[in-house]
Parts: C-alpha cells; structure tokens; sequence
C-alpha cells in the first residue's frame, strides 16, 4: 500500500502534526485527487481544529484543496483521471472526492481558475450564498465588520447588490490595508478610531441600512454590540460568523424596529452558486490575490496553524503547496 502525507489535529491544545497513512483507494462512487494546493482559513479552523484539547477525525483538517483527478471509480460518470478540479477535502497530498452529494463533492474547475486561486472557491460560494440572503435595497449602505477571508470576499460580493456605499471595519492594519486595495468605499481600522462614531460620521447620523458580522468568537460578542449602535431604524443586522456557544447581548432599546437574520436563506442551489462564484474568480468580479499572505511548502502546514494562531496580525490567507 502506497503512503502518504496528512495533517491531523492530535489529544492537546494545539497538537497538530503531519502524519504518514495508507493512500486512499477511491470506491466505485468515488475519485481519488492528487492534492496541488490547500487554503488554511483561521477563522474556520482554528477552534475546532486547533484550540480544543481532544483529537478531532483527519477528516475535517481543512475544506479547501485543488489539484487533478488521478483515479475514478466506475460508478463516476462525470469526471475523468486527468481533469482539475476542487474539493472540499482535508489537507492531505490525497483526498477522496464525490461526483455528488454533501460528502466531498468535487467540482470541475473552469479554464482561467488555477488551483491557488480555486482553493477559495468553497468561501466564496458561501460568501455568494450570505450576501444574496441579506436584505439589501440598491444604493443602501452596508457596513463589512470584520475582513477576515470571509469579510473580504463579502465585500467584493456584495456589489452585485448594488449597495450606494460599502464600509469595512477590522481591528488589523494589515486586513484594513488589503481591504482598501480590495476596493472597499470606506474602511475602519478600529484600532484607530471608533467604529460606532465612524459609521455616523460617514451616514451623516442615520446609520447603516445592513451591517454584516463576520467577526465572530469572543470578539464578535463585543463586535455584535457595536452593529446595533450603528444600525439605522430599519436596518439589517445579519450574522455569518460563529460564536462557539457564547450568549449574544440583545438590548430592546437597541435593537426596536431593527431586524437580525443569520445564516444562509437564498433558494438558489448551492451548485449554482459555486459555478457564480468560479466566474466570479475569473474575471476578477471577486479578487483573492491580495488575501494570499503567505505560500508555504505542506511540509510547514503545523507550522502555519501556528502562525495563524499566535500572529493573526501578520497572516490572512495561507495556501499550502503539496507539488
């Protein structure tokens, strides 16, 4: 049996290593994929897959891998040995993947998509998916809290919304920096100046018709509160990130007349979405370059959870290269 490379989340905090294991064999339903890039997303990540104490299954270290086919199985009908796909497979050197199905499904990229720039293929779907659910009127006001990937991507998204103004907010230079290359009308680098006060300033009082919360964790608690300060009578709240159980402060008097919504709402298919969103990625609508902080070897994947963990200031988009 051939061997191979894959990352796994070991009993400890911050306990991950590379480990060597049989190569998979693909079933008759299933496709064996040469890994040629991964993207390590902290914000997805690092509680689960790296904070916690106990092991976690290999299974679900990472989401976010490109490369080509290599073997088929018979019942695969769709797909052949050769071709360049995605799939949202762990961080291995290879992954099983599915023509169908919520397990593993594999996508065929599109000319024009190389595998770094497809490894953000299954955030920028999502990211198509929350920012079609907002409710969003053209020329209203949208306020981006946190530029993280998913914060990033959701402020490029939004524009097919035709929103008047959009406004960024994080507490990074570095992500405010990229989030001003990356074309937002107004960003807020929190550690500068007062998000709240900011937001009034630039809406002449009124507020933000829609504030979008992509920040999350213990953070975002405090992230949450700042959003109804800055909401107009009327507006939107909407929730994307992940607060791992932490209660969420909700004032009446904040928050009367004003809504809050989480999560993914559209109809649209998800398939739909991602064949969107690969178009997106190609001709530039949805931009990733600039998110790309660091391009290391597989070898230093333990390495880059580390990084990403205790120098979250220095580091956003990590892609991993196993060729």
């Amino acid at each position: 049996m051939e061997r191979m490379q894959q990352l796994e989340k070991l009993d400890g905090f911050g306990n991950v290593q590379m480990i060597a294991v049989d190569r998979p064999q693909p079933a008759a339903d299933q496709m064996l994929i040469r890994v040629r890039r991964s993207l390590i997303s902290r914000g997805s990540e690092l509680f689960k897959r790296y904070i916690l104490e106990e092991a976690v299954s290999p299974d679900i270290m990472g989401y976010s891998d490109a490369g080509e086919i290599v073997a088929v199985g018979p019942d695969i009908e769709g797909f052949s040995v050769g071709q360049q796909v995605m799939v949202s497979g762990p961080h291995a050197q290879f992954v099983l993947g599915h023509e169908t199905g919520p397990r593993k499904p594999v996508f065929a990229l599109p000319d024009g998509l190389a595998h770094e720039t497809a490894t953000f293929l299954p955030l920028a779907t999502s990211s198509v998916m929350w920012m079609r659910t907002t409710p969003i009127d053209p020329g209203q006001t949208v306020v981006i809290l946190g530029q993280g990937i998913v914060g990033a991507l959701c402020a490029q998204i939004v524009r097919e919304r035709n929103p008047g103004c959009v406004i960024t907010v994080d507490a990074q230079p570095l992500r405010c920096d990229i989030s001003r290359k990356l074309g937002a009308d107004h960003v807020i680098d929190v550690s500068k100046t007062d998000s709240v006060a900011a937001v009034m300033e630039l809406t002449h009082g009124k507020g933000a018709d829609v504030v979008v919360e992509c920040v999350g964790g213990q953070v975002g608690i405090r992230s949450f509160e700042q959003a109804q300060d800055m909401l107009a009578a009327g507006g939107v709240i909407h929730l994307i990130s992940k607060y791992q159980g932490a209660p969420l402060p909700l004032d009446g008097d904040r928050f009367m007349n004003k809504q809050l919504i989480a999560g993914i709402r559209t109809q649209q298919p998800r398939h739909e979405c991602q064949v969107d969103a690969a178009r997106m990625l190609v001709d530039g609508r949805v931009r990733v370059e600039e998110l790309i902080t660091h391009r290391l070897p597989w070898q230093q994947t333990p390495d880059a959870y580390h990084m990403l963990y205790k120098d979250p200031g220095s580091a956003l988009g990590v892609v991993l290269m196993w060729d």
